[in-house]
C-alpha cells in the first residue's frame, strides 16, 4: 500500500525522521519496498490566476493569455485546451527549473511573446500524463510557491503488507501501528453523525447473509456531480496511486484510504425495487465498470435490484447503475463481506481491484456506518446534496464473533527470553486498540485482552506474544541458547524410510525425478480414464490445467524428453502425491491426496561396455527391481504379481501387484498405441505402487540359527499353462511348514515331450530342522506330502 508520509504525520505526532520511520515499521513486520518523493524537483512555479484569455492572431490552437500573481502580470501563451478566464494554475515564471532540466525562458509564439508557462500535471513530474492545465481551486493564495501550496515536500511510502494485516491497509491502520512503534498518540479526526434532512430511503434486502451480514445504504439527492474535488482530496489519492475519477468516486476512494472501508455509490435514478444481496444465478452476465462483460457463476456474491445485477460485491461495479456527470441522486453503499466468500473470487474473473484487496484479507465488521458518516460529510462538503437516513441491515449471527485472548506475563517472558515492564506491555497494546482488563495472581500479571475487530489473525496467547515482540523491537531480544530435556525420537523399525528406498533405486541405475502436480486433461485421460481428474480453477497454463492421478504421465513425458535429447538408456523414478477426486461436497471439491512411487525404464539393460549384455530391458529387469524394494520391508512373502489390466499398460503384459489380497499397483509394458502418442519405444516399461504399503514392513526377529545341514530337493512336475509358478510356491510353503527354508523356480519349460497346453516347472526345496539332522525318511515323507497336494489343487504330475 502506498500512503503519503506528511497524511500518516497528521494523524500521529512521530519523533524521528523519515529513515527511522521506514526502519521502524520495517523491523516491526511492515516490511517498506519505497521511499520516493511526492513530486520531481522542480522550481519557480507559483499559484496565479488567468485574468483574460484571447486568440492567437496566427494560430488556432493558441491562446494569449494575462496571469497574474497578485503582484504582477504576464502575457503567456498557452495551447492547453482547459485554459479560460478565470481559473487557477500552476504558472512557471521565467527562470522556472522543471524537473526535465528545461529552464523557463522569455520566447515569442507565431510572432506573439510569451513569458513564462502554464503548467499541467505532467510538467511538473506530478502524473505521467495530463489532458489540460492543473486547475487549483478558486481560493488558492495568488503568488504561493506552488510547492507550498500543494506541500509537495512529502515521501511516499510504499508498504507491501502480509496477508494477515488487512487492518494496515488504511492510513488509520498505520496510524495504529506507528502510535505503538513509537509510542505516541493518535490524533484521528472525529467522525460525526450527519442528520438526515430527507425522509427518502430505500429498502435493503440481505438474502445471501452469511456472504454479507452487514449492510449500511444512504440516500444523498440533489447533488452536484460536476463539481471538482478538492486539490488536498486528489493530492492524497495520488500519492496513494488512485487517480481521480469524479467527486463521488473520489470520495468513495478517499474514505476506503482513511479508514479501511471499500465503498460504492449507485446511480438513485437508475435503481428499481429493492437492493437485494445474493448469490449469482448460473449463466447471468454483468457489463462491468470498465466495460468488461462477465459470466457469473453460482458462488458469486452480488448486489443487484429486482431487475438486474448492479455489481460483483465487494469487487467491482456495474455500468448501468454507475455514478455520471448526470446523476443528481445517489445511493450510498457501505458493507462488510466474508472474507471466505470473496476469497478467490476477484481473480475468476481476472480482476484486481482495490476493494477486492481488502475484503478478501478482511475489513472492520465495525466500520460501516462510520464510513457512511465520514463519506456523507464530505459529498456533502463537495457536492451540495440532501441526506437522507441511514438504513442498516444485520445479520448478528452471522458476524464475526468478539474474541478474548489471555494473556500472561510469566508467558511473554518464557517465550521472548527477556522480561518485559507490566505498563510496558498495555502501552504497547493499548495503542493496537485492544481493550485489556489485568489481574494480579502469584505468578505475575495476567490480562483478559478483547481483541478488536479489524484484527483477525488474533486468536491465541501466541498472537499476542508476537505483537509485543515485534513492537518492542526483534532486534533488542536477547539472544540465548534454549535448554530443554529431549528425549530421542522413538523410530518405527517396522516403517522403511524414503531415504531408504531412493539409495537402493539409486544404486540398481535409477535417477530421480521431480515433475508438475498439474498436467494435460487429454494426457490425464490416457493414462487414468476411469478417473475424473480435479481441475483447476485458475491455471498457469491450459496444458497444466488438471491436477494429477498419477505418477505415470509426468515420468513418460520426461522419458520421451530425455529420448528426444540422445538418452537412449533411461531409468527414472518418482515419489509424490496423487490427487483424487471424491466428488462434490457443497458444491466443493473433496480430494483425497495419496502418496504413490512409481518408475519407468526403457533401453539397454546395463551400460554400454566391452564386455557387458547389449540386450534390452523386459517385464522381468523391472519386476526384479520391484521386488528388490519390496524385500526392504522384510514382509516381501505377502507381496505377489497376478495378470492384470492397466489402461496404460499393454493388455497382454500388465500384472496387478497385491498385498495379501488388496490390489497396491500395476506393472507393465506401455501399451502400443500411448507409445505411439508419447514418442517413446514399445518395449518402455512401468511400474506405480502406492507408497504406504512399500514402506510399512515388519520388525527385524531374532531367529537361532540352525545347526544342522540343509537338505536340497529338486522337483519337476506338470502343470496347465495358465496355472502360475507363485500358485504352486504358496502351496508347497503352506504343506512345507517350518523345515522349508527356501523355494526356487529354477527352469521352465513348454515343447517335445510335454503335452501342448501344459508346461514343466522345476522346483527346489531347500530344507532344514532346527534343532536335528533331517534323515531320509523325513525328507521323503515331506516330499510325497508336497506332491500330493499338487495333483489335488492343480491336477499337477511328476515329470517322469
Amino acid at each position: 500500500m502506498k500512503f503519503s508520509e506528511q497524511w500518516l504525520r497528521q494523524w500521529v505526532a512521530i519523533d524521528a525522521d523519515t529513515q527511522a520511520l521506514v526502519d521502524k515499521i520495517t523491523m516491526a513486520g511492515l516490511e517498506v519496498d519505497s521511499v520516493t518523493p511526492a513530486a520531481a524537483n522542480f522550481s519557480g512555479v507559483v499559484v496565479a490566476e488567468v485574468i483574460a484569455c484571447e486568440p492567437h492572431p496566427d494560430a488556432d490552437k493558441l491562446r494569449v493569455t494575462s496571469v497574474s500573481t497578485g503582484s504582477e502580470t504576464f502575457q503567456v501563451v498557452c495551447a492547453a485546451p482547459n485554459v479560460r478566464k478565470g481559473i487557477r494554475v500552476p504558472f512557471a515564471m521565467i527562470g522556472a527549473v522543471l524537473p526535465s532540466g528545461f529552464r523557463i525562458k522569455k520566447t515569442t509564439l507565431r510572432g506573439v511573446a510569451s513569458f513564462g508557462m502554464l503548467c499541467a500535471e505532467e510538467e511538473m513530474g506530478m502524473a505521467d500524463s495530463s489532458d489540460g492545465l492543473m486547475e487549483l481551486p478558486s481560493n488558492a493564495t495568488l503568488g504561493q510557491n506552488i510547492r507550498e501550496y500543494l506541500m509537495l515536500e512529502d515521501n511516499i511510502i510504499d508498504v507491501d503488507l502480509t496477508p494477515n494485516r488487512g487492518d494496515c491497509l488504511s492510513i488509520t491502520g498505520l496510524a495504529r501501528e506507528a502510535s505503538a512503534n513509537f509510542l505516541a498518540e493518535v490524533s484521528i479526526e472525529p467522525v460525526t453523525d450527519i442528520a438526515a434532512t430527507v425522509d427518502d430511503s430505500y429498502p435493503v434486502n440481505l438474502i445471501a447473509k452469511e456472504g454479507c451480514p452487514r449492510y449500511v445504504g444512504r440516500v444523498i439527492k440533489n447533488i452536484d456531480a460536476n463539481r471538482s474535488a478538492p486539490s488536498w482530496l486528489t493530492e492524497r489519492l495520488r500519492r496513494s496511486g488512485i487517480r481521480s475519477v469524479d467527486p463521488i468516486v473520489d470520495v468513495t476512494n478517499y474514505v476506503m484510504l482513511e479508514l479501511g472501508q471499500p465503498m460504492h455509490s449507485f446511480d438513485l435514478n437508475k435503481l428499481q425495487g429493492t437492493i437485494q444481496v445474493r448469490l449469482a444465478k448460473e449463466g447471468e452476465h454483468l457489463v462491468l465498470l470498465d466495460g468488461q462483460t462477465v459470466k457469473l457463476n453460482d458462488s458469486t456474491l452480488v448486489i443487484a435490484d429486482d431487475q438486474q445485477i448492479l455489481g460483483i460485491a465487494g469487487i467491482m461495479g456495474g455500468k448501468y447503475a454507475g455514478v455520471s456527470k448526470d446523476t443528481c441522486n445517489i445511493f450510498l453503499e457501505s458493507a462488510f463481506f466474508s472474507p471466505v466468500t470473496l476469497a478467490g473470487k476477484a481473480r475468476t474473473y481476472g480482476l484486481n481491484t482495490d476493494a477486492s484487496h481488502r475484503f478478501e484479507r478482511g475489513v472492520d465488521s465495525e466500520l460501516q456506518r462510520k464510513a457512511i458518516e465520514r463519506a456523507t460529510a464530505l459529498i456533502l462538503a463537495i457536492c451540495g446534496g440532501e441526506p437522507g437516513p441511514v438504513t442498516e441491515v444485520t445479520s448478528i449471527e452471522h458476524l464475526p464473533a468478539k474474541k478474548y485472548v489471555n494473556l500472561r506475563s510469566q508467558k511473554v517472558t518464557s517465550l521472548l527470553g527477556i522480561a518485559i515492564e507490566d505498563y510496558h506491555i498495555e502501552a504497547l497494546l493499548k495503542r493496537l486498540g485492544l481493550d485489556m482488563t489485568r489481574r494480579e495472581n502469584s505468578l505475575g500479571a495476567e490480562w483478559q485482552v478483547r481483541v478488536p475487530s479489524w484484527r483477525f489473525d488474533i486468536a491465541i496467547e501466541e498472537d499476542l506474544i508476537e505483537e509485543i515482540g515485534r513492537l518492542y523491537g526483534y532486534n533488542k531480544l536477547p539472544i540465548t541458547m534454549p535448554t530443554a530435556l529431549l528425549k530421542m525420537k522413538q523410530i518405527d523399525e517396522s516403517i522403511i524410510q524414503l531415504s531408504d528406498l531412493r539409495r537402493v533405486l539409486v544404486s540398481r541405475g535409477y535417477q530421480e525425478a521431480v515433475s508438475f502436480s498439474f498436467i494435460d486433461p487429454e494426457l490425464s485421460k490416457c493414462f487414468d480414464p476411469e478417473r475424473e481428474a480435479v481441475a483447476l480453477a485458475n491455471p498457469i497454463a491450459s496444458d497444466l490445467s488438471v491436477m494429477r492421478t498419477s505418477l505415470l504421465p509426468g515420468l513418460v513425458k520426461a522419458m520421451a524428453y530425455n529420448l528426444n535429447r540422445q538418452q537412449n538408456r533411461i531409468r527414472l523414478f518418482e515419489t509424490g502425491q496423487v490427487f483424487i477426486n471424491k466428488g462434490n461436497t457443497f458444491k466443493q471439491c473433496s480430494i483425497w491426496q495419496e502418496q504413490k512411487i512409481a518408475a519407468v525404464i526403457t533401453g539397454r539393460r546395463l551400460p554400454e561396455s566391452w564386455n557387458s549384455d547389449t540386450g534390452n530391458v523386459d517385464f522381468y529387469d523391472l519386476k526384479g527391481d520391484v521386488e528388490t524394494l519390496l524385500a526392504l520391508g522384510r514382509k516381501h512373502s505377502a507381496f505377489h504379481f497376478v495378470r492384470g489390466d492397466h489402461a496404460a499398460m499393454h493388455p497382454g503384459q500388465c500384472a496387478a501387484i497385491y498385498c495379501n489380497d488388496t490390489v497396491v499397483g500395476h506393472i507393465g509394458a506401455i501399451h502400443p498405441l500411448l507409445a505411439k502418442q508419447m514418442s517413446v519405444p514399445v518395449n518402455s516399461y512401468l511400474v506405480e505402487l502406492t507408497l504406504d504399503v512399500v514402506i510399512n514392513g515388519a520388525v527385524t526377529q531374532f531367529e537361532t540359527l540352525s545347526k544342522f545341514p540343509e537338505v536340497r530337493r529338486d522337483l519337476a512336475v506338470i502343470v496347465e499353462k495358465d496355472i502360475t509358478a507363485d500358485k504352486l510356491c504358496e502351496a508347497i510353503r503352506k504343506e512345507s511348514g517350518q523345515w522349508l527354508r527356501d523355494i526356487r523356480v529354477f527352469d521352465v519349460y513348454a515343447g517335445k515331450g510335454i503335452e501342448e497346453g501344459s508346461k514343466s516347472l522345476a522346483i527346489g526345496l531347500t530344507l532344514q530342522h532346527p534343532s536335528r539332522t533331517l534323515k531320509d525318511e523325513d525328507v521323503n515323507e515331506l516330499v510325497d506330502r508336497v506332491v500330493t497336494k499338487l495333483e489335488q489343487d492343480f491336477n499337477a504330475s511328476l515329470r517322469k
